[in-house]
């Protein structure tokens, strides 16, 4: 019987990122598989009167983006919060936070994430007396874009029980002024004593901000997030939920890995999860740990010291990642280390060539090492000695970075976002955006990833350029090389005969125009499981 498509693209420049067809003209959906790719006279050649045919008038096409490293629970959540992200100095951080304490009322929680001090005029980090200042009927709470810092103003501390008497809690640090008083500026996990004291949200509203958010991806083209968990754990059961939910509901229009917190461990081993269980939609990712902070917070650890700080701090230390890694390794969970500093980078490549060397691994995807933001030539090396490690960087966070580890490392900022070099590594290089610590947008991060550049297209040689990407290795990290490092290479990834109808349609080639209009490109359409799930 013949199988007659759904939908028909054709007239287009299709770059299907399938090396045995690297380039096509046309594509047929039946369902939600491809039906068949080529040229534009044999593909329209399956059409019925049913068939809804599409001229692309030679737009491009690619695979839809996969995410690797999104937290997309923690965004959804935090939908009705301010969004620091164009906020541009500290003058206006103030307005913004002012103007939402008003519309509020007294008494109600005014929250935000995403300001970068490092690029506002003034450079000034804000404290408690700042946000008192401007809402002081409110109780405040802000976080920097890595959110690996946040600041809270009084009525926020007095809430969650914050006074100079309270000490620091592990793998936190609660900042105190001379006189031995909290200057509202939180590190690390300190920032859960306010997470502790919010009000939640309802389980209706959180699906809703979920349904919401994966609207907003499919305007991005990304098709397949990996939602990561925050350190801490806190909310590892409440995402696992909420995402069954929404496949239970038949509401579940992404697909998705959801992360479980290293924390977790025990619990999921006991339950007899293994990663890559669950279906094409939804699926039990990876373990995440962390072996360090942040460079913005001065807790990314570090083998020399800042310039402005000491040597950062480990968080989670790296003998007992290796212990519950060996333990996850076994019950075929892999797991994924965040690590930021040189040193944490050192310390986590090591660990794993401990671990390759003591046992076989049970999982059926390679664990993973995040963000490595900086990284020596001589762990490079160990780096590609490694067998089963793959390595997810945020090329996005770059252009948010680059004058504050100016400010922070100085000259040995050489050694941050060496994207070439890890790939040269022959180590499989994806990348992702880390949002909300920085925009979602797959544009942005390819422009990042290509130009080395802010947003506002400076510095205009770009920053380190020896280590930027090409336009078709950026666009590798973001579609096939994903899917093949999380088992589903096979269903996955590129635009081929009998995988998964997962596409997008750009306005722009961005292999051909010039760099800097490559965050200026817009998805024109988002198909997903074969059905178009978005048009612009």
């Amino acid at each position: 019987m013949k199988v007659c498509p759904d939908i028909i693209l054709y007239n287009g420049n299709i770059q299907t990122q399938d090396a045995a067809c690297p380039m096509t003209r046309a594509v047929a959906i039946s369902g939600n598989r491809i039906l068949s790719t080529g040229p534009d006279r044999k593909i329209l050649s399956l059409a019925s009167k049913h068939t809804q045919v599409i001229d692309l008038d030679d737009r491009l096409v690619l695979p839809g983006f996969i995410d690797t490293h999104f937290h997309f629970y923690e965004w959804a959540l935090n939908y009705d919060s301010i969004d620091f992200s164009r906020v541009c100095s500290f003058k206006e951080m103030q307005k913004t936070v002012s103007k939402k304490a008003l519309a509020l009322g007294h008494d109600s929680w005014v929250l935000g994430q995403g300001f970068n001090e490092s690029d506002w005029p003034e450079k000034k980090m804000p404290d408690r007396k700042d946000l008192d200042r401007i809402a002081p009927h409110n109780p405040v709470c802000i976080w920097r874009c890595d959110l690996h810092l946040a600041v809270a103003n009084s009525m926020a501390l007095r809430l969650a029980g914050i006074s100079s008497k309270t000490p620091d809690p592990k793998d936190g640090a609660i900042a105190k002024d001379a006189s031995g008083n909290p200057t509202g500026v939180l590190r690390e996990l300190a920032a859960n004593l306010i997470r502790n004291v919010l009000p939640g949200l309802s389980r209706s509203k959180v699906l809703e901000n979920m349904q919401k958010a994966v609207q907003d991806a499919h305007g991005l083209g990304i098709t397949s997030v990996h939602d990561i968990r925050l350190m801490g754990g806190l909310d590892g059961r409440d995402a696992l939920t909420a995402w069954q939910a929404l496949k239970r509901e038949n509401k579940l229009h992404i697909r998705c890995h959801v992360a479980l917190p290293g924390e977790m461990t025990d619990q999921a081993i006991d339950l007899g999860l293994c990663t890559g269980f669950g279906d094409d939609l939804l699926k039990i990712g990876y373990l995440k740990f962390f072996s360090d902070g942040g460079m913005g917070a001065r807790t990314a650890w570090m083998t020399e010291k800042y310039l402005d700080a000491g040597y950062g701090m480990p968080l989670t230390p790296a003998e007992d990642i290796e212990s519950a890694v060996l333990k996850a390794d076994r019950a075929g969970l892999s797991v994924m280390v965040h690590a930021i500093g040189d040193r944490a980078s050192k310390e986590i490549i090591g660990m794993f060539k401990r671990v390759e060397a003591r046992c076989e691994s049970r999982c059926v995807i390679p664990h993973r090492i995040e963000h490595i933001q900086m990284i020596l030539p001589e762990d490079l090396e160990k780096l590609a000695a490694l067998k089963n490690i793959a390595v997810s960087c945020q090329p996005n966070n770059l252009s948010l970075d680059i004058s504050m580890i100016d400010s922070c490392v100085g000259p040995r900022g050489k050694y941050a976002y060496n994207l070439k070099s890890i790939l040269k590594t022959g180590v499989p290089l994806m990348l992702s955006s880390d949002a909300p610590v920085a925009d979602p947008n797959p544009l942005a991060g390819i422009y990042s990833a290509v130009t080395r550049k802010r947003m506002n297209h400076t510095p205009e040689q770009g920053w380190y350029a020896g280590q930027a990407l090409s336009v078709e290795q950026a666009v590798k990290g973001l579609t096939i090389t994903p899917a093949v490092v999380s088992g589903t290479g096979d269903r996955l990834g590129s635009v081929s005969e009998g995988k998964l109808a997962d596409m997008i349609v750009l306005d722009q080639d961005i292999f051909k125009i010039d760099s800097d209009r490559i965050p200026d490109t817009r998805v024109d359409i988002t198909i997903f499981n074969g059905r178009i799930v978005h048009e612009r």
